[in-house]
């Protein structure tokens, strides 16, 4: 039986954004998509710029468009025939769509300033996509151990990144390896700084094999959504929150 996947992905509002009754400005999700050489999933995480007055929108149409991308790919190719040049017709075609929300609106491309990281796993190749903060963690097949296959970027200044509206083009990191992997996580900057080791660019392992320690015990295939709910009652704890007052978001996936 080919493997597939199975997932939990959340979501939650930084308490800063609930003192000042603003929407939660980051957004995430998930699709599996069915190959002939196997399954292969795709998880995308954008977080809207603080300074962007519609960065809730942004995202959320970054995720979409980014998904739907894939898919529009994927119904003829195998993802190991994706490259680099790809993903910036990608890129093209999530901008223009920002733009075109913007000019509906009478805005800015910049208004809708949003953060984007991806994985791209099937049998046979994985695949990160990223641009700005937030970051990837992944262990390969057979192996125990976390990696960080791009690290998030910062700019010069604090609390400044990459965006995918950035003119004239987004700072893109592109990494594939002709490997398969059998976990990974995906987050937002919200929990950078609770996840990653700093000091070594590494993945803080403890937190990581924790947290997919009952996705890989569960039963479901695809999206668990008990787990998706328990993981979104973490990210809103008093733990979490006492720890980081922005959104936070997260997706774990397992190679069933």
């Amino acid at each position: 039986m080919t493997s597939s996947w199975r997932w939990a992905c959340a979501r939650s509002i930084g308490t800063s954004h609930m003192k000042t009754d603003t929407r939660c400005e980051d957004f995430a999700g998930a699709k599996l998509f069915i190959r002939p050489e196997g399954p292969i999933i795709a998880a995308v995480v954008s977080d809207g710029a603080g300074s962007a007055s519609h960065a809730e929108v942004g995202s959320k149409l970054v995720c979409l468009s980014f998904l739907r991308a894939c898919r529009e790919f994927l119904v003829s190719k195998p993802l190991e025939e994706l490259v680099e040049e790809d993903v910036w017709h990608w890129l093209d075609e999530i901008r223009e769509a920002l733009n075109a929300k913007a000019n509906a609106k009478a805005l800015r491309p910049r208004d809708f300033a949003s953060t984007m990281v991806a994985v791209l796993a099937s049998p046979q190749t994985s695949i990160v996509i990223h641009i700005g903060d937030g970051a990837a963690v992944w262990k390969k097949a057979g192996s125990d151990g976390w990696e960080v296959p791009s690290w998030p970027y910062h700019g010069e200044y604090a609390s400044t990144t990459a965006f995918v509206t950035d003119d004239p083009q987004a700072k893109l990191n592109y990494l594939r390896i002709n490997e398969a992997i059998d976990e990974f996580a995906l987050f937002s900057d919200g929990i950078e700084r609770l996840v990653l080791e700093q000091a070594t660019q590494s993945a803080h392992a403890p937190f990581f094999n924790r947290m997919l320690a009952p996705l890989k015990g569960s039963l479901v295939e695809g999206p668990d959504r008990g787990l998706s709910a328990a993981l979104k009652d973490y990210l809103d704890s008093p733990s979490v929150c006492d720890r980081t007052d922005d959104d936070k978001s997260l997706i774990l996936g397992v190679r069933t």
